[in-house]
């Protein structure tokens, strides 16, 4: 049975990367590095309209991680070179999911947008290590960016194996936040580029509590917010 699971994934690797990167618009690589993070790490999507919650069933999962729009160049690219560092900090993405993208509104105009990509615990293989991920469950997140500061919001959480229908753990909100964020804090590295990670906790961002938190899963409400940097 569990070949008969993964048998899809070893063909779906082989090309939906490639497949990924042209679908998205070159619109997702709007800014360039003078632009991005002029006016700060991030903006409140809340301030024009926005939500701190993605679109999940007509409930939300919350965007807990931000990658700053002051990192490096190179982070920001969300639709290419940001999966080399998903790759340095045990993530990996193959370009498919089960069901319908989730969306997100990060109040830079352009109201719900779908989420660049999903991105899954690698256990290890940086090749095939998602599939393993779809089948038993783990971390896992979606990305979408928010034009003007070019951050990237994620909205991490950990799922249960597919035979549950990939529901969230309990407290897998917090849980896979937290779990993200200790595997990227420090140094990094893959394929030969260097990352440097420091962390910082952000208060007020989401409610607390379980309310309009999809499968009435209840978060402390922090937000951590990433700044990475690649260097030498």
């Amino acid at each position: 049975m569990y070949l008969l699971a993964t048998a899809p994934c070893v063909l779906l690797s082989l090309g939906l990367n490639l497949v990924l990167v042209r679908a998205n618009p070159i619109v997702q690589r709007q800014r360039t590095s003078q632009q991005c993070g002029q006016g700060g790490p991030y903006f409140d999507p809340r301030d024009n309209g926005g939500s701190m919650l993605d679109a999940s069933a007509g409930l939300g999962e919350p965007l807990n991680v931000i990658i700053s729009g002051q990192s490096s160049p190179n982070v920001l690219d969300a639709t290419g070179k940001f999966l080399n560092y998903a790759n340095a900090i045990g993530f990996l993405c193959l370009g498919f999911h089960i069901g319908n993208p989730q969306q997100a509104n990060l109040g830079d105009g352009r109201g719900w947008v779908n989420q660049t990509a999903v991105v899954r615990q690698d256990y290890g293989n940086s090749v095939f290590g998602t599939c393993e991920e779809s089948v038993i469950g783990g971390n896992h997140f979606r990305i979408y960016q928010q034009q003007g500061s070019c951050a990237l919001f994620l909205a991490v959480s950990i799922e249960e194996k597919a035979s549950t229908n990939h529901r969230i753990e309990p407290n897998g909100y917090d849980a896979g936040r937290d779990a993200l964020v200790a595997g990227a804090i420090g140094k990094r590295e893959f394929d030969g580029v260097k990352y440097t990670t420091t962390a910082q906790t952000l208060e007020g961002l989401l409610p607390v509590g379980s309310q309009g938190i999809d499968q009435d899963i209840a978060i402390d409400g922090r937000v951590v917010l990433l700044t990475v940097t690649v260097h030498d």
